[in-house]
């Protein structure tokens, strides 16, 4: 069965480009082919979507505000605006993605819900959503993510939610994710509801496709705002790919708008800490796709890293592989420093602290020059409660951001 016209550059394989697919173990893909099914059956059903469309405006609390930030645009001799994703009830754009899921789960019949969870924040929106449906939530959490992540470990707990540690490799998002597609495998009446735009097809197109709801809204506020639908800029970070899929979705086929996705530095591109997939990374398969990941001399999928939990991922989606490819988006790889002066940038100019991976988008404003009349939309993906002790504990919390 072909994808529903999809205005994403995805063929009915699941391929943009050279990257997607589904590379799966045989009885991994009967799974696979169910959801695909039910997605295409549902997705654009009026019934589904006015159930999607209501959760978001009462229960999560959308339109999420389109904020003009007037020291940041002095401060920076251009126009910032700030998609705040960070108001949506959990804290953060994942909530849009895992009602969107939940539901498709619950017309399936499914009743366990599985899902994997970096900086907690989709684990959070999981949880939360199987709260609300009655459904039962196992959360895959890398044993690592969950000592730096404890407040949001907690938060999942609250709402029910058993959460596992993965204990194998670098004990991050990378392990949590091949733990829950195992048990997806042993048991297929799970439900895996994967939170970024990454894995075999249907997940890239279907996560997109929940959280193009943040572009969709850009699109109208925009209008309000300036007279015109489209800015000269949007701005988001990227690890798997979910924020970055839902705030350049309806641009991407706008030309005159540039994208630009913020990927995690770590110590530095060539430090050997790294998360930076799309400046380093190589053509390979990781989680079902085929796409862009980082690899050690051996071939094999390299650790990354990453202050912040939910970009420190070894690959990337293959939306965001074919964009970066083509040049259809340009990328800046921002490190852990950066990413924290740009985090007290915000709280002290505009009194809003974001999520730690949102901080990396922010750092754009300091590596590009953008025009006087020119329009940035800044993707702030999340708040940045679960990171305090990073940012306490960081060179910048005395006020020297020198």
């Amino acid at each position: 069965m072909n994808l529903y016209k999809s205005i994403l550059p995805v063929d009915e394989r699941g391929f943009y480009g050279e990257f997607g697919g589904s590379f799966v173990p045989p009885e991994l893909q009967k799974n696979i082919d169910e959801l695909q099914e039910a997605y295409l059956r549902y997705v654009d059903d009026p019934e589904f979507q006015k159930e999607f469309n209501d959760l978001l405006r009462d229960y999560v609390g959308r339109p999420s505000p389109l904020y003009f930030a007037p020291r940041l645009s002095e401060k920076y001799g251009t126009n910032v605006y700030l998609k705040r994703e960070d108001l949506n009830h959990t804290g953060a754009h994942k909530i849009n993605n895992a009602i969107g899921q939940a539901l498709l789960a619950k017309r399936m019949g499914k009743k366990r819900i599985i899902a994997e969870t970096g900086a907690g924040q989709h684990g959070v929106a999981t949880a939360t959503v199987c709260a609300l449906m009655g459904l039962e939530c196992s959360v895959y959490m890398g044993e690592l993510d969950i000592q730096r992540q404890r407040p949001n470990v907690e938060r999942m707990k609250m709402l029910g939610a058993k959460v596992i540690p993965a204990i194998s490799g670098s004990k991050t998002l990378n392990d949590a994710v091949n733990e829950a597609l195992e048990a997806w495998m042993k048991d297929p009446e799970n439900f895996y509801l994967i939170g970024s735009a990454v894995g075999p097809q249907p997940y890239p197109e279907m996560v997109a496709r929940f959280q193009s709801v943040i572009s969709e809204e850009i699109k109208k506020q925009l209008k309000e705002r300036t007279g015109k639908e489209n800015p000269d800029y949007v701005v988001a970070c990227l690890g798997g790919g979910s924020n970055a899929a839902g705030a350049f979705y309806h641009f991407i086929n706008e030309p005159a708008v540039r994208l630009i996705a913020a990927e995690a530095a770590g110590k530095g591109v060539d430090s050997g800490e790294t998360a930076a997939t799309l400046t380093i990374g190589e053509k390979g398969v990781l989680h079902g796709s085929q796409t862009l990941l980082m690899k050690d001399e051996q071939g094999k999928v390299k650790e990354a890293y990453s202050l912040s939990a939910g970009l420190d991922y070894p690959g990337i989606g293959p939306l965001h592989a074919h964009l970066a490819k083509t040049g259809r988006m340009e990328v800046e790889a921002v490190t852990d420093d950066e990413a924290l002066k740009a985090a007290f940038m915000l709280t002290r100019e505009e009194g809003i602290i974001p999520a730690l991976e949102s901080s990396h988008a922010l750092a754009v404003l300091e590596k590009r020059k953008f025009g006087k009349d020119d329009v940035v939309v800044i993707n702030i993906s999340g708040r940045g409660d679960k990171d305090l002790d990073n940012y306490l504990n960081s060179p910048f919390a005395q006020g020297n951001q020198e």
